[in-house]
């Protein structure tokens, strides 16, 4: 892989994921310059010649939008500099949790931000754990969908007992997730059926399946107020079982997150640093993902195959 030929570049709020993947790659992370104006507006611009290179603009585009304009404007401006070719690696896919109409009258998130960077000039996507599977038939670009379960299943296989395991996942959405775990590891699962009422806000939880005496992992793919994970947790505790963990791919983690888990009867809560996770809390653990999207970067130079990266 000729490291001329290609160049990383990384917004402001992922720079430290893509300060870890460039030394993975064992390459120097490239330059931008940002200039922020009085208004708040703000601009940027390459402060190295990218003329005929393949360049990868790594960025999350979780909340706040300017994470998500930065994003745009550095793809646009890497078109306007005559990149041989973009690819957004965005290792959260900010948005994708309005994929559907869910109720009349209401916007398709996701499918307006993959129609803003194809619009803007992206020729690829790297990303991981979307949360609907079949936003990657929004873009009409190669989507390369990588997993997090490739780490976490090694984390629980390393750190945790499986002889008394139990797979569970907090809302029935997750089921297929849950299963995939539960089939790989070869122990039973459970579900915790919930109700809302509105957004970040649950009703009434239920658990179907037996989970007295057992450790109990809930797994999920984005932890935002915690609510949700927090209470599935008690409700395990309150059923019998012995103790519960948690492993969310996304630390959203918006307040209060961090509190509630403090307070609750999780042991552990492993999540990646696809968004960075600033706050200190000690059962909060944070698992690098720079590896796995190093190594999907290399795979798409070299023209090999990244299939073994998807996960289960």
């Amino acid at each position: 892989m000729d490291k001329n030929e290609f160049g990383i570049f990384s917004g402001q709020k992922s720079m430290n994921l893509a300060e870890q993947i460039c030394s993975s790659l064992k390459c120097d992370l490239g330059k931008f310059k940002y200039e922020r104006f009085a208004d708040g507006e703000f601009s940027g611009s390459f402060e190295e010649s990218i003329r005929g290179k393949d360049t990868y603009i790594v960025q999350s585009t979780f909340a706040p939008a300017d994470n998500l304009m930065e994003l745009l404007l550095m793809v646009d401006a890497a078109k306007r500099a005559s990149a041989h070719y973009i690819a957004a690696v965005i290792p959260y896919f900010g948005w994708a949790r309005q994929d559907r109409k869910d109720k009349p009258r209401v916007s398709i998130g996701a499918k307006l931000v993959a129609d803003l960077l194809q619009a803007a000039g992206i020729s690829r996507l790297i990303t991981m754990d979307l949360h609907a599977d079949q936003i990657q038939g929004f873009f009409n670009v190669p989507v390369d969908h990588l997993y997090a379960s490739n780490i976490f299943l090694d984390y629980i296989r390393k750190n945790i007992d499986l002889k008394n395991l139990v797979i569970a996942t907090p809302d029935v959405g997750g089921t297929k997730r849950a299963n995939t775990y539960a089939h790989a590891l070869g122990v039973p699962m459970v579900i915790c059926h919930k109700l809302r009422l509105k957004a970040n806000v649950v009703a009434e939880m239920r658990i179907i399946g037996d989970v007295e005496d057992k450790d109990v992992l809930l797994v999920d793919d984005i932890v935002d107020t915690a609510g949700t994970i927090t209470k599935a947790a008690n409700l395990m505790m309150d059923h019998g079982a012995r103790s519960v963990r948690a492993m969310c791919s996304h630390a959203v983690m918006s307040d209060p997150a961090t509190e509630r888990v403090e307070q609750s009867a999780l042991k552990e809560l492993v999540v990646t640093d696809s968004i960075p996770y600033t706050k200190k809390c000690d059962k909060v653990k944070v698992l690098s993902v720079a590896p796995m999207f190093a190594e999907a970067i290399r795979r798409v130079e070299t023209h090999e195959s990244i299939s073994s990266l998807y996960g289960l």
